[in-house]
């Protein structure tokens, strides 16, 4: 499957969410695992999908997105020497504007924050605690 472009819309992992309508809040890298704080837009489709407050519009969850055995992340005015860690805490937070996935193990996500590139396992997305 190398050379193989997929929007986040045709990723399983992503069924019943919004990214587009998501906030990136905080990067960690923690040992080989990159790790991506969220509020998450779920959509009706979604099984934890809750009818929203009027005052809200869309149902936000507290989310997770982890990309394992993380071997490089790169974008723009991105020291490469520096050890990973300094790297994802140093990532900006802001709207998601997309995700894709460019290649076996190669992610590309771009926002409000930059463009960024991935090169890593096959993410996970895990939601945290009650709704908020």
């Amino acid at each position: 499957m190398s050379g193989d472009s997929n929007d986040w819309t045709e990723l399983r992992e992503f069924a019943g969410v919004d990214l587009t309508q998501s906030f990136i809040l905080s990067w960690v890298m923690i040992r080989e695992t990159l790790t991506i704080d969220i509020d998450l837009c779920l959509t009706p489709k979604h099984a934890f999908y809750e009818e929203p407050r009027p005052a809200e519009g869309i149902c936000i969850r507290p989310a997770l997105l982890e990309f394992p055995l993380c071997n490089s992340i790169l974008g723009d005015n991105i020291d490469e020497t520096m050890e990973l860690k300094y790297i994802a805490a140093g990532l900006g937070h802001g709207k998601i504007i997309g995700l894709k996935r460019v290649g076996d193990g190669q992610y590309r996500i771009e926002g409000t924050f930059g463009v960024i590139r991935i090169d890593a396992e096959r993410p996970l997305l895990r939601l945290k605690g009650p709704a908020v």
